[in-house]
């Protein structure tokens, strides 16, 4: 993967992103003005933190017995359910009764928000695994979080670094253990998804498993980079057909990648004016 977040460049150039013109999911005549702040300032934001740290709190000694990461995933769940409904949030769930999630997919993304984690893990009913950038490590209790309950380390600077990790998430994999993946590599600072990065693709490959598109429509214009104001609106988690990878090579990459982005954008604009 390329450096982290590379189009996260700071408030400057998402701020002149987001006013270029309307995010395509932006619901017309909503409007947030101070009462949605003062909501978000004082009630929303303070209950996530505090549902972060108790959560994590209790999380630690529960850890040191979980090998397998699995009780430190339900902790994941009912921390995002708490969240979910706090932000009263709605979701609509289409395209997942058609996926056979008993089987070990891959499940691709779009990042647009720090809202999307909680989402992926209210709205995908089975255990999985989360590729994620090293830089998390640093954040109290999350990093130990994410380290403890075997989520994938990617070390964007020094790939190298991320052998064991990549490792134990191919073993994961091929044994029934669905990953989900950010092939953006970071969050968009607008509403647009960015390209994606073709290593992002090796696991599904090395494992010969499918890829499932997966579209979180609404995160951005809900909590977009660079603000703590939690925007209370109807999201959707649209997921396409699965992408086989039967038979493909590591030289393969590039073409796959650019097969899935196809389809999470298809996915992601349906209905919005880039689609017309």
């Amino acid at each position: 993967m390329n450096s982290v977040n590379r189009a996260e460049s700071g408030p400057a150039q998402a701020a002149l992103a987001a006013t270029a013109r309307p995010s395509p999911h932006a619901i017309p005549g909503t409007k947030y003005g101070w009462l949605s702040r003062l909501r978000s300032y004082f009630i929303f934001d303070p209950l996530i933190w505090l549902y972060t740290l108790v959560l994590g709190l209790i999380a630690i000694p529960a850890g040191l017995f979980d090998r397998g990461g699995r009780l430190l995933h339900w902790f994941s769940y009912v921390w995002s359910w708490l969240i979910m409904k706090t932000i009263l949030s709605p979701v609509k769930v289409t395209g997942l009764d058609k996926i056979d999630t008993s089987k070990p997919h891959v499940y691709a993304v779009n990042h647009a928000s720090a809202l999307d984690i909680p989402v992926v893990y209210v709205y995908l009913p089975f255990q999985f695994r989360i590729a994620f950038k090293k830089e998390l490590l640093s954040y109290p209790v999350v990093g130990w979080h994410l380290k403890r309950s075997g989520q994938v380390c990617i070390d964007q600077q020094n790939p190298a670094h991320s052998i064991s990790s990549i490792r134990a998430a191919l073993k994961g994999l091929k044994s029934g253990l669905p990953l989900v993946i950010y092939p953006e590599g970071g969050r968009t600072p607008d509403d647009e998804i960015k390209p994606f990065l073709p290593g992002a693709f090796f696991l599904a490959i090395k494992a010969q498993v499918d890829i499932v598109p997966v579209a979180l429509v609404g995160t951005y214009e809900l909590l977009p980079m660079n603000t703590y104001h939690v925007k209370s609106r109807p999201l959707e988690m649209r997921v396409g057909e699965p992408i086989s990878t039967a038979g493909l090579t590591i030289r393969d990459l590039e073409a796959l990648s650019a097969r899935v982005q196809k389809a999470v954008e298809e996915l992601y604009y349906a209905g919005s004016p880039q689609s017309v």
